[in-house]
């Protein structure tokens, strides 16, 4: 540890000055009263365009981005690039998506997508099931980012659980006091840090390893001389099926989770909205920068930190920025990955705990809580859903982390029928909807769970690309065990939707209006209700 001292001080600072801006965001854009669910968890639904920006772009882009894509390059190359297309075809295709979302979500006084499932098809069961879902996909992801801590821990010489643990509980103070103004304020300084830290990288490091073309040649040679089945720095014919529908399950999933939905239904009206959609995939091109350091890693030499006879490939980058960088700029960079994991798991956490709040405290245990109760019932459950994601940690052990955010995305896109479609057709009806949603799930369990990874030893849950082969076909490739458990769903959906209405059985009453999903800032219900604060 002795010779990571600068780092470690530099590290510390930067992660105190950070964590010391999330307690005094509790008096930024202060309102009379935070006891509120609308004040809390949504930061008084009042963020602008420039706020909301960094808000979103905090809390889609993690320690999943600075970590994950490129341990992934590093390790099989080329399919670590599906990430770059997925950021890019999401917000085209969640655009109208989102603002028929916050629309609907500000006339009825909505805070999560289970909320809006319960209003638009009248079915507790299904909100329920929306809610559970959410929380369970939430957990991998929350992990995800305390992975990323724990790699700039362990390449620092910090050992130990300690330290993690320390990280955690200050993540836990400042989002129980300030709410979701401490990652709306924080964002700021993760995406100023983070865009330092790339273009410093992009140009420095390859100037240091001979250029982009011995970067290349070498990742190049490192795949060819340890050839293995999807690897290589192009795609081959047996993961190219994975590549598409990776990508595109994953873009249809993104804006599903709960964190993704606080982040917009906290805009101040649909214009905020549509500017960020069209300006977030400014991300894209950082990421596709980001996602380079796993091939510069390769040209670097560098070998990921082994602990108990396994590599931890998520690693390579902050042993890239220690190998290459001096000391003082290595502090800075594993600050902004540690930084850029506190963001998104505190986003995540208030969503998964508003979930818990209003669709299961509320539905089914004390449905004539007060705001107030709303307020703090949900900032203890944002304390147990981050001990639940350390639990994930401890229960699943992937070679890759970009794994716990593709189970996650596996799990929520399950509800994309009730959600994304519902907001624009009530043709399914709820118990079809109740049933794929079912059959999708359990379907995306069977497929995860019948998926080997033999590099590290895991006979289940070793990925989310499942072997065609499985089905009886004679082929090689894989695909994407989301997009088949989507399938699953929709089918079993649809049947279910003609067996009930065959049957005449009764469908929950909608509780919206047309005119609901195009109202914006200023209509006088949405004036009202946000007034008012009820449910």
């Amino acid at each position: 540890m002795s010779e990571h001292i600068t780092e470690i001080v530099v590290f510390t600072i930067l992660f105190l000055v950070v964590s010391g801006m999330g307690f005094v965001a509790a008096r930024w854009r202060r309102p009379d009263d935070l006891a509120s669910l609308h004040e809390w968890g949504l930061g008084g639904r009042k963020f602008g365009s420039w706020v909301t920006w960094f808000l979103v772009g905090g809390d889609l882009y993690t320690a999943y981005t600075f970590v994950a894509v490129p341990a992934l390059l590093f390790g099989a190359g080329a399919m670590g690039f599906f990430a770059l297309p997925y950021t890019i075809i999401t917000y085209p295709l969640v655009f109208l998506v989102l603002i028929r979302l916050w629309s609907v979500s500000h006339v009825h006084n909505l805070v999560t997508p289970a909320d809006f499932v319960r209003v638009r098809f009248g079915s507790p069961t299904l909100a329920l099931l929306v809610a559970i879902t959410g929380l369970v996909a939430t957990m991998p992801y929350i992990a995800l980012q305390l992975v990323g801590i724990e790699a700039v821990l362990k390449t620092m010489g910090v050992t130990g659980d300690l330290p993690l643990i320390i990280a955690f509980a200050i993540l836990a103070a400042y989002t129980y006091q300030s709410g979701l103004r401490a990652p709306a304020l924080i964002a700021f300084v993760k995406d100023s840090l983070i865009y330092l830290i790339i273009l410093v990288a992009v140009i420095y490091i390859p100037a240091k390893l001979g250029g982009w073309g011995s970067i290349f040649d070498a990742a190049k040679a490192k795949f060819d001389a340890t050839p293995a089945p999807g690897d290589g720095i192009l795609l081959n014919p047996n993961n190219q099926l994975q590549y598409i529908t990776l990508a595109l399950g994953s873009a249809m999933a993104l804006f599903l989770y709960p964190h993704s939905v606080t982040g917009v239904l906290a805009a101040r009206n649909r214009g905020v909205v549509k500017r960020n959609m069209a300006a977030l995939p400014a991300y894209s091109l950082l990421l596709g920068l980001i996602a380079l350091l796993g091939y510069m890693a390769i040209a670097a030499g560098v070998k990921p930190i082994t602990s108990g006879g396994k590599a931890d490939a998520n690693t390579v980058v902050p042993l890239l920025f220690d190998k290459m960088f001096p000391d003082w700029l290595a502090g800075v960079a594993y600050a902004a990955v540690g930084i850029g994991a506190l963001v998104p798991a505190a986003i995540m956490s208030i969503a998964a705990a508003n979930l818990f709040t209003r669709n299961i405290y509320r539905e089914y245990f004390k449905p004539d809580a007060t705001d107030a109760q709303e307020a703090a019932v949900s900032k203890i459950a944002s304390l147990v859903v981050k001990v639940g994601a350390v639990a994930v940690i401890l229960m699943i052990d992937p070679q890759f982390s970009i794994d716990l955010q593709l189970i996650g995305g596996v799990i929520i896109l399950q509800t994309l029928p009730a959600v994304a479609l519902g907001l624009f057709t009530r043709w399914f009806h709820r118990a079809g909807l109740i049933a794929g949603l079912v059959a999708g799930m359990a379907a995306g369990m069977i497929l995860l769970y019948n998926i080997a990874n033999p590099a590290i030893n895991h006979a289940h849950f070793g990925g989310s690309a499942f072997p065609l082969s499985q089905l009886g076909l004679d082929t090689k490739m894989t695909i994407y065990a989301g997009f088949l458990a989507l399938i699953v769903n929709l089918a079993v959906a649809a049947a279910g939707t003609l067996i009930a209405r065959a049957g005449r059985l009764a469908d929950g009453p909608d509780g919206t209006r047309p005119s609901d999903y195009t109202a914006d800032e200023g209509d006088p219900r949405v004036h009202e209700i946000e007034l008012s604060g009820s449910h």
